[in-house]
């Protein structure tokens, strides 16, 4: 894919991070479109994990049999302007591995070792050669702690839990708002409370509280300082 910003210096590594329906996804998604950047969605990747443990029935307990497991996924990413397609072992998955349990079974399987560096190997590889916008919970901390720029988003669990019920209600899945607000609970602290790679936000990372922006608008605010250290 050919960059807008194609010199060295501005082959970029972005790192959005942030908790569940932040907008970070989007927002990232919409970045990398308007810099001609790759957009990696993290997240996923512990989402086909997650999915494929439960294809094969692994308990997360079982750490042997996981490894395994690690051994033969093959966990592709099709990029695309109009949305990343994610495949495992060949199928596409891009629609299942988004169905509430399995986002559940990927905030699990994420605090899983040997899952975790297998990721964040794959992760490294896939943007080392910059011009990529990658989010997910530790791409400041752990993947890329060097990353030329970096953001974590936040917002109030009210706005996330509105966003997501609106979310699923488009893909047509019907979603309560209780239920919805609760799961972003567990998730938060059951991300933040981890031993392995905690959500948390890095010490250079600039905070946007996205509770009261449009998608546009929280876009605009990132883009506007990434544009402003490329051209310092």
């Amino acid at each position: 894919m050919e960059k807008v910003y194609n010199d060295n210096k501005s082959r970029y590594i972005i790192a959005i991070d942030g908790p569940a329906a932040s907008g970070k996804s989007t927002t990232a998604r919409l970045i990398a479109s308007e810099l001609q950047y790759v957009y990696i969605d993290t997240g996923a990747m512990y989402r086909a994990c997650g999915l494929r443990s439960k294809q094969l029935g692994i308990s997360l307990d079982n750490v042997p049999k996981i490894g395994e497991m690690l051994d033969e996924i093959k966990i592709e990413i099709v990029f695309h302007e109009a949305g990343n397609r994610f495949l495992l072992n060949g199928s596409d998955v891009s629609e299942m591995i988004r169905e509430k349990d399995i986002s559940r079974l990927a905030s699990d399987i994420s605090q899983i070792g040997i899952v975790r560096e297998r990721m964040v190997d794959l992760q490294r590889d896939l943007g080392k050669g910059g011009g990529v916008v990658m989010d997910g919970r530790d791409i400041g901390t752990v993947v890329f702690p060097h990353a030329d720029c970096k953001f974590f988003m936040i917002a109030d669990v009210d706005t996330r839990a509105q966003r997501r019920v609106i979310e699923l209600k488009a893909k047509g899945i019907e979603a309560d708002f209780e239920e919805v607000r609760k799961d972003l609970i567990w998730r938060d602290n059951n991300d933040s409370t981890r031993k392995l790679a905690p959500l948390r936000k890095a010490e250079d990372a600039i905070e946007i509280d996205t509770t009261g922006l449009t998608i546009d608008e929280q876009v605009a605010e990132i883009v506007i300082n990434i544009k402003n250290k490329m051209y310092a």
